[in-house]
C-alpha cells in the first residue's frame, strides 16, 4: 500500500516528561507535561487560518491532548484511529534512546517484543490513508516513530527527529514530498 498523494497537515504531540528525559515512550501513555501543553496551545495559534476541516489523532494521550487543543480554536471534533498509535518497543519502552534506535529505524534490529519499523511504516500509511478518506484539508496528530515511518514512505530521509509541537504540511512531490513547518 502507498501512501495516498494528497497533501495534509502533521503535528507530532507536545513534550512529555519521558521526551525531556530521553526515554522512549512507545506505547506507555505518557502524558503532556506543562510544556507540552504550551506547545499545543502554541501549535493551535500555528494552525488558525489553514482551513483544516478534519483532526485524527493517536489514542495516546499525549497525541489526543495535543489534538484536542489544536481543535478547539478551529470548532473541530477529534477523531481518533489506533493506526496512529506510536510503536510498541516491547522491552525499550522507558529505556534511554540510543544506538538500538538508529539500529531499529535501518531495519537492523527489532527490540524483544516490539514492533519492527516495517510494520509501523505499512501500518502508519494505512491510517493516514483512512485520514486523507476525509473531507480536506486533514490534521493528523501522531508521533515522532511514526511520522520517521511516512517520512520513509515519502522518499525521505527516515531517521530525523520531529520537533514537538511543530505542525508540518506534508505536499506530494516527485520524486519525494516536501515538508514544510508553520510559521
Amino acid at each position: 500500500m502507498r501512501l495516498i498523494q494528497r497533501a495534509f497537515w502533521f503535528l507530532r504531540h507536545g513534550e512529555t516528561d519521558w521526551n525531556a528525559q530521553g526515554l522512549s515512550q512507545g506505547n506507555v501513555d505518557i502524558p503532556l507535561n506543562a510544556n507540552g501543553l504550551a506547545q499545543a496551545a502554541r501549535a493551535a495559534d500555528m494552525l488558525r487560518g489553514r482551513g483544516i476541516m478534519t483532526i485524527v489523532a493517536s489514542p495516546l494521550s499525549r497525541a489526543h491532548d495535543t489534538a484536542r487543543i489544536a481543535a478547539t480554536p478551529l470548532g473541530l471534533e477529534v477523531e481518533l484511529d489506533e493506526g496512529l498509535r506510536e510503536v510498541s518497543f516491547g522491552s525499550h519502552e522507558g529505556q534511554p534512546m540510543s544506538d538500538w534506535f538508529n539500529d531499529w529505524v535501518a531495519g537492523h534490529f527489532t527490540p524483544p517484543d516490539a514492533e519492527p519499523f516495517m510494520d509501523l511504516r505499512t501500518r502508519a500509511v494505512a491510517a493516514v490513508n483512512r485520514a486523507l478518506a476525509k473531507p480536506a484539508p486533514v490534521l493528523v496528530v501522531a508521533h515522532g516513530a511514526l511520522f520517521r515511518a511516512l517520512r520513509a514512505e515519502m522518499g525521505l530521509e527516515p531517521n530525523v527527529r520531529t520537533a514537538n509541537a511543530m505542525p508540518f504540511f506534508c505536499e506530494p512531490g516527485a520524486p519525494e514530498w516536501s515538508l514544510t513547518p508553520a510559521g
